[in-house]
């Protein structure tokens, strides 16, 4: 690989928080209102920090491309590094119409129209529209990157600065707002409740994504230092950001009104609070709109490259196509597939209520998930006595195999946690409709797996040299 294809530590970063940092998850923080802070020392402790960790140790030990697939192929075998392949790349199908719903309020905003925002046929216009000019422009230009080094200030730093400031204005004018969703402060509003117990995985889930910057370890210019740093960093800026503003916001927001797709409702709250015009609130919403570009943007290659990889081992029908890659190895059929399945899961939105469809994407894609980071955590600790020896410039625990077990141990609390409070607060109609999304998504790969012949490797290899 070229130098001016390698990618720095401020680039990676600039990705990683491109990846996973977002305005679009801060009004479901909010509206979880004092109980924000308890989901959130959650979602740190049973699972953003040890899957950072994890990947930290993974990404440094196995440095081959490949990400989490790579890891899981290695510590259980060749099937269920398919398996986590398959499962990191369906993911998106629902993740990515969920990420892409915001999109209709921000549009419908920036032209002043907040009706046609929050209109449903709108929005299913909106995910479709945009995520297939997304895919297109990925087929033909390295945009992960341009979203690391420029895209990632316009989307994500400036709109998270400009929330900041002006949620500070709002409530040193105002204080704390007694009929906000936030409302008066006691004890008790600390510890979860029923009613705030559905966000809890939206809230976890908000670093989803992190161990998936593994896919760019090839591409770093000192992977063994920059790797570990770069998570770490990404993680604490999106625990600080993510906080401040869902309290903020949670303030102005009235009780009972939070539009979980729609940020631009507590930026024009901000403006009428402050007495400012509003081309400012429309100068938000138009970089808020750039940020979930990106993110979308970065999500189409990053799964996508893990297909390949699989797909070069022979582990995918070769009529499929899918480890036929371009120079930055963006693969055309995987791409394609894909985008059509997210334009399938977008006809949800057909559907007129749209935070109900909101919470059932994202409660779709936390299940497929839970089934990926098991995968994971098992492979993790199993690769600690299987190979114990193995190279690990960065290791959990300076000697034997107990911090693993401990980080092991919290994870997996995490993710069973997670996964049960999903299904039991989402009503039985759609806890069934969840349910058997996620179990066909896992079973699909265990199928083609067992049913992978040696033609698929020789077509894949035929490949290759023809490239070379």
């Amino acid at each position: 690989m070229s130098e001016n294809t390698k990618i720095s530590l401020g680039t990676f970063v600039g990705i990683g928080m491109a990846m996973i940092a977002t305005v679009r998850s801060v009004p479901t923080l909010a509206a979880a209102s004092w109980q924000m802070f308890f989901y959130m020392i959650f979602a740190v402790l049973f699972f953003a920090l040890p899957v950072s960790i994890m990947s930290g140790e993974f990404s440094t030990m196995l440095q081959d491309a490949g990400g989490p697939q790579l890891w899981v192929r290695t510590g259980l075998g060749s099937k269920w590094g398919f398996t986590t392949a398959w499962l990191l790349w369906v993911q998106i199908f629902p993740g990515m119409v969920m990420v892409a719903s915001t999109l209709g309020p921000l549009l419908g905003n920036t032209i002043g129209n907040q009706v046609l925002g929050q209109n449903h046929w709108f929005t299913l216009a909106c995910i479709i529209v945009i995520y297939w000019i997304i895919a297109l422009l990925n087929l033909k230009f390295d945009m992960a990157k341009f979203a690391g080094n420029f895209g990632v200030w316009f989307g994500v730093y400036i709109p998270f600065a400009v929330m900041i400031i002006m949620g500070l204005l709002a409530v040193f004018k105002t204080g704390i707002d007694v009929h906000s969703v936030l409302g008066t402060f006691s004890g008790s509003k600390l510890w979860p409740s029923v009613d705030t117990l559905k966000y809890v995985a939206a809230i976890s889930f908000i670093f989803t994504g992190i161990e998936t910057l593994g896919v760019y370890v090839p591409r770093m210019k000192d992977a063994q230092h920059d790797f570990v740093r770069g998570v770490i960093f990404a993680l604490i800026a999106m625990v600080i950001l993510n906080i401040l503003n869902a309290f903020l916001v949670a303030n102005v927001v009235p009780s009972g009104s939070t539009q979980l797709t729609n940020i631009t409702q507590p930026i024009l709250l901000f403006c009428k609070i402050l007495g400012w015009p509003t081309w400012i609130a429309n100068v938000f919403i138009l970089l808020a709109a750039i940020g979930v570009f990106l993110q979308l943007s970065g999500w189409v290659t990053g799964p996508s490259q893990s297909m390949v990889q699989v797909a070069r081992e022979g582990l995918i029908p070769s009529k499929w196509g899918f480890f036929k890659h371009n120079n930055i190895g963006v693969a055309r059929n995987v791409v394609l597939t894909q985008t059509i399945c997210i334009t399938l899961f977008a006809l949800m939105y057909a559907a007129p209520d749209i935070n109900g469809i909101f919470l059932l994407l994202t409660n779709t894609t936390t299940l497929l998930y839970c089934v990926l980071y098991m995968l994971i955590a098992i492979a993790f600790i199993r690769l600690r006595y299987t190979d114990p020896d193995a190279p690990r410039a960065f290791r959990v625990g300076k000697s034997g195999n107990g911090l693993a077990w401990f980080w092991t141990i919290l994870f997996i609390f995490g993710i069973v946690a997670i996964a049960a409070v999903t299904l039991g607060t989402a009503g039985t109609v759609n806890a069934l409709i969840m349910a058997a999304i996620t179990i066909v998504l896992t079973v699909i790969p265990l199928i083609i797996y067992s049913n992978k012949n040696d033609q698929w490797l020789k077509d894949a290899q035929a490949y290759e040299e023809s490239q070379k």
